[in-house]
């Protein structure tokens, strides 16, 4: 019973100090919370392999994963801390004091850290000491003193006057000694305040719930704050707008990706474990560094002023495998980045320009490489204020982010954008370069099986079989499909909206019963075809063909 008390107690001061830190990190910034820095610490330090692995097998859920994982871990720690202090009340004080240390040291060395992102961790562990140190006290143990012998010569009635203990005529008694006491009614050497640990733990568990609530309200109103002026945008019809996405180029087979995919269907692959929400009215964004001649500081305000394009961009992470699910379609609204580096007095290497990499750099600390004389191409890379007509979503950058078609995300794609500097590839390299992934990766050619599904079971005769393509900025201009290895059949394709998209496409097979592998393969507008070699997603991106098995019955 007491080691299972003690293992509640280190269980409680854990809590407490998630709690408090919670309530700090309101104060600070949401990111400084220890199971946040310590979650973006893994992230970090986390190898390239194990990443896909985790996007490959969690997908966006990754990082509800890690939280879990570093919360089980923070449980398994406390009770074993709660046991020592049951029994070294310092140690089991001092080790929670380290643990503290450990998320403060996490979160001052994020990227994005600054001092002051230590407290939540340093404040949440102090009072967390505290706590386990009091509760250990109240399991500690407590003498309790036998119940003294009672003499039966303290019970006996005293002899009448004149009469002597040992009449005439009697023995005198042997004096007794103290009685025995039964070994049922024997009271055990030592206890603990049983009383009293239940109404300390109760206080410091009620208390520490208290603190979380409020820190989570806090963290609430600034975030409603940043939600406000969301609400608050009516984004600009575009000067250049989108032409007409073309009839056709949804083809309308059931099982196909839709040409345009929704906002809550769109991917999400970052390292960010809390969405940053910034409040479009406090937003900046700065231009500076190597060859810029002006140096620009932006507010929201301002890029809505200036003129906005619409384009169709598909967009792709590194991460997705052969087949995978991370790409994705959408219309977005934006200003050209072109036309800002050239305000800024920015050149192309190839116009004797000295920096030939752009570092663009997030609110919570990411940093991503962009290649100087490809922003500058005359593509429509861009500084994207709104998706499928509305705001930027917070989860896919609100209030700006970056992207550049052709480019797959991790060099080009940079959310909750604050800041670009230019620089060169020899003298930076940005957050995944560090990490053993290319500096510079353009998009390959790439096509998915939608439909039929992997072991579908479907009937004999005619079977579509469709899916989408994508090779951005160079367009798809061929996809063909064959079975167990056979001659191969060209697709119909939907029509073409444009070479930075993706294009859908479907074949009508003659199915027979028994087992088959189909297998697609894309060539893209400049004529190369896609290669059947396989490789993984590390360093700039996976190649081969999809190919699903099926039973047709």
């Amino acid at each position: 019973m007491r080691a299972a008390l003690a293992a509640l107690s280190g269980l409680i001061a854990a809590f407490c100090a998630l709690c408090v830190a919670e309530l700090v990190a309101a104060l600070v910034r949401p990111e400084a919370g220890p199971v946040t820095a310590v979650g973006g610490v893994v992230v970090d330090r986390t190898p390239p392999a194990v990443k896909d692995f985790a996007v490959r097998h969690f997908g966006t859920d990754d990082k509800l994963v890690l939280r879990l994982g570093i919360l089980a871990l923070l449980a398994l720690f406390a009770m074993a801390v709660g046991v020592l202090a049951s029994r070294h009340r310092r140690a089991g004080a001092a080790a929670v004091l380290v643990f503290g240390l450990v998320g403060a040291v996490a979160a001052v060395g994020r990227p994005e850290g600054s001092p002051s992102d230590a407290l939540p961790s340093v404040v949440g562990a102090v009072l967390a000491a505290g706590v386990l140190y009091l509760l250990a006290g109240r399991l500690a143990p407590v003498p309790v003193r036998p119940p003294t012998p009672v003499s039966p010569s303290a019970v006996s009635p005293s002899p009448a006057a004149g009469e002597t203990e040992t009449g005439p005529g009697r023995t005198p008694e042997p004096e007794a000694g103290p009685a025995p006491v039964p070994e049922a009614e024997a009271a055990p050497a030592s206890a603990f305040d049983r009383r009293g640990f239940v109404v300390a733990a109760t206080a410091a568990a009620v208390a520490s719930a208290g603190a979380g609530y409020v820190g989570r309200r806090l963290t609430a109103s600034v975030q409603a704050g940043a939600s406000a002026s969301r609400a608050d945008i009516a984004l600009p019809v575009p000067d250049s707008a989108a032409p007409a996405v073309p009839r056709g180029a949804d083809l309308g087979v059931r099982g196909i990706s839709s040409f345009v995919t929704p906002n809550k269907s769109f991917y999400r692959v970052d390292t960010a474990l809390v969405v940053p929400r910034v409040d479009a009215g406090r937003w900046r964004l700065r231009i500076h560094g190597k060859g810029v001649a002006h140096p620009l500081t932006l507010g929201y305000q301002d890029l809505l002023r200036r003129p906005v394009v619409e384009r169709d961009i598909t967009l792709a992470c590194v991460s997705n495998e052969v087949g995978g699910p991370y790409v994705g379609n959408a219309r977005w609204i934006g200003v050209r980045l072109a036309d800002l580096l050239r305000e800024a007095g920015v050149e192309a290497p190839s116009r004797g320009g000295p920096a030939d990499q752009l570092v663009s750099r997030s609110v919570d600390g990411m940093t991503l490489g962009t290649p100087v004389e490809t922003v500058l191409d005359g593509r429509d890379a861009m500084l994207a204020l709104g998706m499928n007509g509305e705001p930027l979503p917070f989860e896919h950058g609100f209030p700006v982010r970056m992207l550049v078609p052709g480019l797959y995300g991790y060099v080009s794609a940079c959310k909750w954008i604050e800041d670009i500097e230019l620089t060169t590839f020899d003298a930076y390299d940005a957050y995944w370069v560090k990490r053993d992934w290319a500096p510079q990766a353009t998009v390959k050619t790439e096509s998915r099986i939608d439909t039929p599904r992997p072991f579908a079971s479907p009937k004999a005769g005619t079977v579509p079989v469709g899916g989408v393509a994508w090779a951005q900025h160079r367009g798809i201009s061929r996809v063909e499909v064959r079975v167990d290895g056979g001659d191969w059949h060209a697709a119909r394709l939907g029509a073409e909206d444009g070479r930075d998209t993706w294009r859908q496409w479907v074949w009508e097979w003659p199915a027979t019963s028994g087992h088959h592998t189909l297998e697609v393969r894309a060539t893209d507008g400049t004529g190369a075809t896609q290669t059947d070699h396989r490789v993984g997603t590390v360093p700039d991106g996976a190649t081969g063909w999809h190919s699903v098995v099926v039973d047709v019955d």
